[in-house]
């Protein structure tokens, strides 16, 4: 479906965030028979919706919202509004279709777009990518997941976009280059089951893209892939495997070459070394001469200092180094974190919004490694406990960060590191991860007085 066919239609945008406001304005530029905008979270009255965007589609809340979404002849869903959501299952059992801006979007630029997923390393993998082509000679806009919606992106003769599994869910159109960084275990409750989650997030895969470049290195994701194929039948492309770009004995590798040594790359940990291949080979890929301009290349890699929030390392007096990875939301990317620090002194700091989360592949990886987790609220307690009786793992629990803070600083070795990879979201006790980052910094400032 594209943004087009959405003429004459009556068409309910659900949700008034970021997501949302872009639907509204996108969509109104092709005259819908009707327009309209629905908030059915407890809290719609507080949500700002005035001015021109209310001009153009009125907001339905409360006990109006069901009654808007059921008479539309297409719903525009938000991508913070889970497939498990009732309404999403009733009106799918109507026939009412339901798609999401992202797929819009995708429909008509598909052709000149990079799109990228994973359950961990899709920012920075997409950010490098983008990083790359500029570097070549290949401008390009960068969006998607990061905070700028599809809708909302100018326009282009190239796309890199990192797209999360709620985008991927509703597309009908893969990018020209679909890739994939990594599959694991996640937001379970917004997509009913991790069949389900993997489903959604292969979506990616599934409409002909000229090519599919996936971390070679994940078992689980090799495994999931089935029998996908680009639109010429070919297999997907498994980066840091074979003759593809690698890194050996300490060079990054590829075309059965030397191009330029792994410290190029500034980034820790082995999970980044392969972000680094999948971005060459999607170059490679898309008709870059890798080892041909490969001074370029190491000169891009060089200057790229990654992401915030993402192995982000605050300096101390004290001479600990203070480690921001507010972005590890799963047991998974907590693993890959302690694994860029694990052959330092570690204070790690774990818990947050409790979603039941299975933490045992955690104490399986943490079983032969000696390091401090010390737990914070919500889910804290309950990752202790699943640690607790591992010989190497020392376990503290936390009132708050806060006090996780002044207690990482009190038992911490000099030259050692206090990461925070909570394996959890900042939901319910922060507004947002910005906010946990924040916090977290703010306590560092206070505790070191």
């Amino acid at each position: 479906m594209r943004l087009a066919d959405l003429r004459g239609k009556s068409v309910a945008v659900w949700g008034t965030g970021r997501e949302g406001r872009a639907a509204v304005a996108a969509i109104a530029r092709h005259e819908p028979s009707r327009l309209i905008v629905v908030e059915d979270s407890a809290n719609y009255l507080s949500v700002e919706w005035t001015g021109e965007l209310a001009a153009l589609a009125p907001l339905a809340g409360g006990e109006h919202a069901h009654a808007a979404l059921v008479s539309a002849d297409v719903v525009v869903r938000s991508p913070g509004v889970p497939s498990t959501h009732p309404y999403v299952r009733e009106l799918r059992e109507r026939g009412i279709p339901v798609t999401g801006g992202s797929a819009l979007w995708m429909a008509d630029n598909a052709a000149r777009t990079v799109g990228v997923t994973g359950s961990k390393g899709k920012s920075t993998t997409s950010s490098l990518i983008s990083h790359l082509l500029t570097a070549v000679g290949r401008p390009n806009a960068y969006g998607g997941n990061i905070g700028v919606p599809l809708l909302d992106m100018p326009e282009a003769e190239l796309y890199v976009l990192e797209l999360s599994s709620y985008q991927c869910a509703d597309l009908t159109d893969s990018p020209r280059v679909a890739v994939v960084t990594s599959l694991f275990p996640e937001h379970l409750d917004a997509h009913g089951g991790e069949r389900e989650y993997y489903r959604d997030k292969l979506n990616i895969l599934r409409y002909g893209p000229e090519m599919i470049v996936v971390n070679g290195g994940d078992e689980r994701l090799r495994a999931e892939l089935g029998d996908a194929v680009d639109a010429s039948g070919n297999p997907p492309v498994l980066s840091g495997t074979g003759t593809e770009y690698r890194i050996e004995d300490g060079w990054v590798r590829g075309r059965d070459q030397r191009l330029f040594p792994r410290d190029a790359l500034v980034l820790k940990g082995r999970h980044n070394e392969s972000n680094l291949c999948v971005a060459l080979t999607v170059l490679d890929g898309m008709g870059v001469d890798v080892p041909g301009q490969r001074d370029v290349i190491e000169a891009a890699v060089r200057s790229f200092t990654g992401l915030p929030h993402r192995l982000t390392e605050i300096q101390d007096p004290s001479g600990l180094t203070f480690v921001d990875d507010t972005l590890s939301t799963s047991p998974y990317a907590a693993m890959h974190a302690v694994e860029a620090y694990e052959n330092r002194p570690l204070t790690v700091l774990v818990g947050g919004t409790d979603r039941g989360l299975d933490y045992s592949p955690l104490r399986d990886f943490l079983a032969a490694r000696e390091l401090t987790v010390i737990g914070l609220p919500d889910s804290g307690p309950r990752i202790l406990e699943t640690l607790s009786g591992l010989p190497g793992v020392r376990t503290e629990p936390a009132e708050d960060l806060d006090d996780a803070v002044r207690l990482a600083r009190r038992i911490t070795p000099v030259g050692g590191v206090v990461l925070l990879s909570p394996a959890a979201p900042s939901y319910g006790r922060f507004r947002n991860f910005e906010h946990r980052s924040e916090a977290f910094a703010q306590s560092i400032r206070d505790s070191a007085s």
